[in-house]
């Protein structure tokens, strides 16, 4: 024991002696200054402790910012659905095929992955649904197969299979097995397929399918209306048979039938996770068919003019699925006044905005109402579409347009159009902020 003080002190009955030794005083000494010191100071550490606390908060809002650079650099959360259950991965998997790798679930070549396993991750968190190929028997006549595959719909099982594709006229159904253990299938889907004639319309001689029994059901499902003037070949109550010729023609005029494409619709999803201006395609489109049979009139020897007087449809165009970008970026905004945006063709467009209440132009796409969505102060249609004004030559009315803000529906023009035909000026709440 190192050699100390002796301190004595008297208390009540007996005096009281205690020995501090000189390392106890140097501590309590050291206590008294610093207590002495944060007396003098304390105003300042207060100051300073306030704004280390502050700067944190600004650190954690940088390292979560909007576009997510710092969390996917951290890893990416991927759920998955697979046959009613769920894993939860955290990963730093560039394409849903590496998630899958990471997460150790294996797929065949017949399952389908949504979104496709070629789909690049940019986002911060996914959902990614496996659906798995499971036998199937396809009936289609004669014909009994079974295959493996993830299709959900009638058509789509029938792609899978070595038999016909599916016509418009064309109907299927879907059965549980009764001899699950022979075909070892417990699903089978039947063909019922349409009847195939000719249909002559004016001259122009046409392969077709019906499921109606007669000839005059099949001219109504076909929708041909027959004029005082046309002649059928076959009376109306005639059943219909197989390769069996239906021929109509006018009497006293000259005709013309020709075969005209049917433009396929297109149907557009936002994907939040895109940047606004990308576009893809998730499903092609395919065109339709359609026999039009035209009038002709001839003065002369030369044609002066021509009316459709029988529209038939072919074949159904099949409608294409685009995805669009919608993920907030490089937006127009109040302050910017005007800037230029590329949309996804590569077309430059100038844009402006303007702040006028646009319920007189509503009903020119069928709608009647919008709002002022609460993000950004743009004005919306029903469908969320942003209200947009623009050159009708280049952007008809109701045309779906791309801008910095999202996509826009065309229900407005202006004086700027004529400048700038490709220009778009967006309808916001920017200037009178009063909600309309």
């Amino acid at each position: 024991m190192s050699r100390g003080t002796f301190v004595c002190s008297t208390g009540i009955y007996i005096p009281l002696c205690i020995t501090i030794d000189t390392a106890t005083r140097e501590a309590r000494l050291s206590m008294q200054l610093s207590l002495s010191f944060f007396r003098e100071h304390r105003f300042k550490l207060l100051i300073a402790s306030t704004l280390l606390f502050v700067l944190s908060f600004i650190w954690v809002g940088n390292a979560t910012a909007d576009d997510g650079t710092a969390t996917a650099r951290n890893g990416r959360l991927v759920t998955f659905h697979d046959r009613g259950s769920q894993k939860v991965i955290l990963t730093h998997a560039k394409s849903v095929k590496e998630a899958l790798n990471d997460a150790d679930i294996a797929t065949a070549a017949e399952d389908t992955v949504e979104p496709k396993l070629d789909t690049e991750l940019v986002a911060t968190d996914y959902a990614i649904n496996i659906y798995r190929a499971r036998p199937v028997v396809v009936v289609d006549g004669s014909v009994r197969q079974k295959i493996m595959t993830a299709a959900q719909t009638p058509s789509s099982i029938v792609e899978s299979a070595d038999v016909d594709a599916l016509r418009d006229e064309d109907r299927t159904t879907t059965a549980a097995n009764g001899d699950i253990i022979t075909d070892g299938a417990s699903t089978v889907l039947t063909i019922d397929r349409a009847t195939e004639f000719t249909l002559q319309l004016y001259g122009k001689p046409t392969t077709a399918y019906t499921h109606e029994t007669t000839v005059g059901e099949m001219l109504d499902q076909k929708g041909v209306k027959l004029a005082a003037n046309d002649t059928v070949s076959v009376d109306q109550d005639t059943p219909i048979t197989a390769g069996m010729t239906v021929a109509i023609w006018r009497e006293g005029a000259q005709t013309a039938t020709v075969e005209e494409p049917i433009t396929f619709p297109v149907r557009q999803v936002l994907d939040v996770d895109q940047p606004i201006g990308h576009r893809s395609v998730q499903t092609p489109g395919v065109n339709g068919k359609k026999s039009v049979t035209y009038e002709i009139t001839i003065v002369s020897g030369r044609e002066t003019g021509r009316k459709a007087i029988q529209t038939v449809t072919l074949e159904q165009p099949k409608e294409q699925i685009e995805i669009i970008g919608a993920k907030p970026g490089n937006g127009l905004t109040k302050s910017k006044g005007a800037q230029q945006f590329t949309d996804s063709k590569g077309i430059s467009h100038r844009e402006t905005y303007y702040d006028l209440p646009m319920n007189v132009v509503m009903g020119a796409c069928g709608g009647d109402t919008y709002t002022v969505r609460a993000a950004d102060g743009a004005k919306v249609d029903k469908d969320g579409y942003i209200l947009v004004a623009a050159n009708l030559k280049n952007y008809p009315r109701c045309s779906i347009v791309e801008t910095s803000m999202g996509p826009g529906k065309v229900y407005d023009t202006g004086g700027f159009a004529v400048k700038h035909p490709h220009g778009f000026d967006l309808a916001t709440d920017w200037t009178n902020n009063d909600g309309r």
